[in-house]
């Protein structure tokens, strides 16, 4: 419990102030600890790193894994859903967007998010109705999730639902 909330603060410290800004003092006041409660979990700066990556990449994985019913073109709409559930959701709205910040500065602290990014994006389409519109739905929802990371405000409700469902009926064919 204690490491999601230093997570949490990590995530905060983010997003309201940049990358420059993430240190291991200022993870620990936003969480209200001491520098040692910090240390107690997370050793250094690049261990809070990987830790933000890490519960990223597994979210993501957990929650398509949720929408992935096994039939054609499941994936791609497991994809979609994933996507929508954690931008429709203000609490993680922004962790990849920090997970990305914070390890943009140490390609070694990237690697495991790059490897993610390539067993979502490059899956074998086989079992889509159309590979092609597969791989282009992926890479709508993951444009969608970087125009919201930078601009979260853009669409309203009914747009972000128009989108949903428009990315949802073409990945169904």
């Amino acid at each position: 419990m204690m490491k999601e909330a230093l997570l949490d603060a990590a995530e905060a410290v983010l997003f309201e102030h940049g990358g420059r800004a993430l240190t291991l003092n200022a993870v620990a006041e936003r969480a209200g600890v001491s520098k040692g409660g910090l240390l107690y979990h997370f050793p250094n700066k690049e261990a809070l790193v990987q830790a933000l990556v890490a519960r990223v990449i597994a979210e993501f994985d957990e929650l398509i894994g949720s929408f992935d019913d096994g039939g054609p073109g499941s994936y791609t709409r497991a994809y979609v859903l994933a996507t929508f559930e954690i931008l429709t959701g203000e609490a993680r709205a922004h962790r990849r967007w920090s997970a990305i910040t914070a390890a943009a500065t140490d390609p070694e602290l990237a690697e495991p998010l790059n490897e993610a990014m390539g067993r979502w994006h490059k899956r074998p389409c086989g079992e889509d109705p159309d590979p092609a519109t597969a791989m282009v739905v992926r890479l709508a929802a993951e444009g969608l999730w970087e125009v919201l990371s930078h601009s979260p405000g853009l669409y309203d409700q009914a747009e972000l639902t128009a989108l949903r469902e428009r990315l949802l009926a073409l990945a169904s064919g």
